[in-house]
């Protein structure tokens, strides 16, 4: 009897070690595919921060027609969009978090780069709405948290309704990104989440997909 129960004890152990082996073993897996895919949106932002960086050239130095101004810059930033709402994915399964961190920084630096970059060609052409939306990224506070997932979720249907025609940035003002900082500052900008308008309106209130979409051109 006694020897039945060692056996039995060491057949229980035996399967505990290879389930345990074999767990690693996945998860280490699931560590070597996700840093694989954020390895391949490190290289896209790489890729779309030199691409804006050559837009932000072309634009300021030839004459385009505002037509094709408006598509390229509200394409350029739609893709970006897509691409950051990857990270966020990759962000909520808390995966990687620090490579992701310094991911979402890159992709605030990119899309104040846009915003900077249309400046002259908004005003001139003036033929799109561009919609910067200033948040809190690594905020605790849990009131805030919830009005920006209020937020992003008005400002998302508000750019479906009107996807060829809005220019939308979503932005995380506590990077601490120079150029953005002096952005925040030249439109007085006192506390997040902020909506600037046609770098015109700041509101810091906002409830309606409608509402947004009354103050738009």
């Amino acid at each position: 009897m006694l020897k039945s129960k060692k056996h039995v004890f060491w057949e229980a152990a035996v399967i505990t070690v290879v389930i345990f082996l074999a767990g690693l073993l996945f998860g280490m897996l699931v560590e070597t595919s996700n840093s694989s895919k954020v390895s391949q949106l490190y290289i896209k932002s790489e890729i779309s921060l030199t691409d804006a960086m050559a837009t932000a050239t072309l634009t300021e130095g030839f004459d385009f027609d505002c037509k094709i101004i408006k598509k390229s810059n509200i394409d350029f930033a739609n893709r970006v969009y897509e691409e950051a709402i990857t990270l966020e994915e990759y962000e909520d399964a808390g995966l990687l978090t620090e490579n992701l961190m310094f991911l979402h920084k890159k992709y605030d630096l990119l899309r104040t780069l846009i915003w900077t970059s249309n400046q002259n060609s908004f005003d001139r052409c003036d033929n799109y709405d561009l919609l910067i939306y200033l948040y809190e990224v690594e905020t605790e506070d849990t009131v805030k948290q919830a009005t920006q997932n209020v937020w992003s979720k008005i400002l998302y249907d508000v750019k479906i309704n009107h996807k060829d025609d809005i220019l939308l940035l979503p932005i995380a003002a506590d990077q601490n990104l120079t150029s953005l900082d002096l952005l925040i500052s030249q439109y007085d900008v006192k506390e997040f989440p902020a909506l600037i308008i046609n770098n015109d309106n700041v509101l810091y209130e906002i409830d309606s997909v409608s509402g947004v979409e009354s103050l738009l051109n």
